[in-house]
């Protein structure tokens, strides 16, 4: 409900062009209450996002994350990433240009209880051309997961902590 609230606030104009490229000034006077903010503090250069550098998630067990993202999900290690440097033991693993950064480090979040569909809980998102090679993969691992309540071709499924991964087919990026 709070993005139909944050949809309504915006002008008419900004509501037919949903992919126009709004300025943090404008789009700050437009839907930030009164006093909330300073609008003023937007009039900084823009900041220009590049995409997602690397996705961290907490493990338990690095051999049995490593089993799962390496051995079910077929993930390379990125060699380059500086693991001595860290407090904790981790691993980087390529996904596309990007990454997932396993660290072995105790889970402040409740494991039990959640969500069976992975949807409704915290979760991030990867595209992979086709998806049917996935689906093969965690259907031999005996790894459940669920469809997309959405209808499109995409599925939910945790990692060993429990941890929820979202995969979407999106053919050619």
């Amino acid at each position: 409900m709070a993005s139909l609230r944050f949809f309504s606030r915006l002008p008419e104009e900004l509501k037919q062009t949903p992919r126009r490229i709004l300025t943090a000034s404008r789009l700050a006077s437009t839907v930030l209450a009164p006093g909330s903010l300073d609008a003023g503090a937007f009039n900084a250069s823009p900041v220009r996002f590049e995409g997602v550098h690397h996705v961290a998630l907490l493990c338990s067990n690095l051999e049995t994350s490593l089993q799962f993202f390496q051995g079910v999900l077929g993930l390379e290690i990125n060699l380059d990433r500086p693991d001595a440097k860290l407090p904790y033991r981790g691993a980087w693993l390529w996904i596309g240009p990007e990454m997932i950064h396993l660290m072995e480090l105790p889970n402040p979040d409740p494991v039990d209880n959640r969500p069976e569909h992975g949807g409704r809980d915290r979760h991030f998102c990867l595209g992979v051309q086709d998806i049917k090679p996935l689906v093969e993969r965690l259907e031999a691992a005996n790894i459940t997961f669920t469809k997309s309540m959405s209808g499109r071709p995409a599925i939910f499924f945790r990692d060993p902590d429990m941890n929820c991964l979202e995969v979407v087919e999106q053919g050619t990026w």
